[in-house]
């Protein structure tokens, strides 16, 4: 193949390459001895053309992902859609060994937080740890219909 012709055939193939390989390719490792957590929520979603209120229960779940290492879990706020306190959860220090979770649950029928509620977790470690995974997961099942999806958490503060 003369040079013309095989450059492009090489640039189409180094692209798809990268592009195929996006998924895999290795992010590093992030550690942390403490972190505040913005997990946004919701609980309800509107449908139909009179954007009628469909109610999800809400489910926070904070997961230690380090092997060797405990967290601890020291404050789990809900905040409403206006951004006031509505509940703190964690009334005293929640301990989470190495690759333990814990969750919170928020019926369906829990609407306090208005449409776009909000979770602030704060953890900590004596010692970096790998970031826990902290994530809301909400599922809404009426008439046989079902909906479901997980709202990642979003670093916002280092300790």
């Amino acid at each position: 193949m003369p040079l013309k012709t095989a450059t492009p055939f090489i640039i189409v193939t180094v692209l798809f390459l990268l592009v195929v390989n996006a998924p895999f390719a290795h992010s590093e490792i992030r550690r942390s001895s403490g972190q505040t957590v913005y997990v946004p929520a919701y609980s309800h979603v509107f449908t139909g053309p009179r954007a009628n209120p469909y109610n999800l229960a809400i489910t926070l779940a904070i997961r230690n992902t380090d092997p060797t290492q405990g967290i601890v879990v020291t404050a789990v706020d809900y905040h409403d859609h206006a951004g006031r306190l509505v509940r703190r959860f964690a009334a005293a220090p929640l301990a989470l060994p190495p690759l333990a979770s814990s969750h919170i649950h928020l019926e369906e029928r829990d609407t306090s937080g208005g449409f776009a509620p909000k979770f602030i977790v704060r953890w900590e470690a004596p010692r970096p740890v790998v970031e826990p995974i902290v994530e809301a997961v909400m599922i809404g099942a009426t008439s046989g219909q079902g909906i479901s999806f997980v709202s990642p958490g979003r670093v916002i503060q280092e300790r």
